[in-house]
């Protein structure tokens, strides 16, 4: 698993004893960029989804736990953890643990997501964005302009062939920076919800899963990476585009304020993401290997914006 942990069955039963689950077999799962993750089998058949925290301290996984008990009381599609007699959060390896019930639904591929999916999507990030009054304040995340400005340090100091990408990705962020609007309407936000983030059962929301990235921010910079996520193939789909936006406002009406800030979200956003798959992905390939993932998608998405590609469906809103 490279630079994630492995997990014996010896050590998931121990962590199982813990939640008061009798663990009868564990499984890897190939899938995620940040943490390790495992399917948990108990004696009776019933399945269980775990996590070792591979970047988050045990107080940042105890904050994301307690934002995902708080939502599921609000009725937030989430998969709510179990508890220990201590709390939520476990330990392995001396990294945190914890354990979830496991929820059936489908990850989707980008030529499967309808505009069904996309309202579906919009209108569960906008309620998610109307609990911030119900749960714990967040702080402001790893992935502020000052967090991004420090990974082109990196990038530049040590990856010389991502070197005019990190040039070019700190000028937009100077650029977008200024213009951002500080008063835009903020909470809590996920952060990071792809494709791989939400599972389906038809057009209905199983769940929305991986919190890891959730903090305090402004919620049209999180509609923005919602859109990038769902709505982008090789170029925006005017037809996704639009049912995301219409699910959103439909649950939270955006105000002009908002919809002129999208543009700049959507441009920081995009900023965001193709750092940290050079960070992430690039920088960790093997000499000769592609990365996972291609930073360049994201400099692609932020063309188009800048080109106006969703200036007119921004204005049908």
């Amino acid at each position: 698993m490279g630079r994630f942990t492995d997990l014996s069955l010896e050590e998931a039963r121990a962590l199982g004893a813990e939640f008061g689950v009798d663990v009868a077999t564990v499984e890897p799962l190939h899938a995620g960029s940040v943490n390790s993750n495992f399917r948990l089998v108990d004696g009776r058949g019933s399945r269980y989804f775990g996590r070792i925290y591979e970047e988050q301290d045990g107080e940042g996984a105890l904050s994301e736990l307690r934002l995902l008990t708080e939502l599921a009381l609000c009725g937030i599609p989430v998969t709510e953890p179990r508890r220990t007699a201590a709390g939520p959060v476990a330990h392995v390896h001396g990294k945190p643990f914890a354990l979830y019930p496991w929820v059936d639904g489908e990850i989707l591929c980008h030529a499967r997501v309808t505009e069904g999916h996309c309202s579906a999507v919009g209108r569960a990030l906008a309620r998610l964005h109307l609990a911030t009054p119900s749960v714990t304040p967040l702080a402001g995340g790893r992935f502020r302009v000052e967090d991004l400005l420090t990974r082109l340090d990196r990038i530049e100091r040590e990856s010389p062939e991502h070197r005019d990408a990190s040039l070019h990705i700190r000028r937009r962020l100077h650029h977008y920076s200024k213009r951002r609007n500080p008063d835009l309407p903020s909470g809590v936000i996920h952060g990071d919800l792809f494709r791989d983030n939400v599972l389906f059962t038809g057009e209905r929301i199983a769940a929305l899963i991986d919190f890891e990235s959730a903090s305090h921010g402004p919620f049209a910079y999180d509609l923005m990476v919602t859109i990038h996520a769902f709505c982008y193939g090789d170029a925006f789909r005017p037809d996704l585009v639009f049912a995301m936006l219409s699910g959103y406002h439909a649950e939270r009406p955006l105000d002009s304020a908002e919809r002129e800030a999208l543009r700049v979200e959507g441009g920081l956003a995009a900023l965001r993401f193709a750092t940290t798959r050079i960070t992430d992905f690039s920088m960790r390939a093997a000499p000769g290997e592609l990365p996972g993932r291609d930073y360049r998608r994201f400099l692609a998405r932020l063309e188009a914006l800048e080109q106006g590609m969703l200036a007119p469906h921004l204005a049908m809103l």
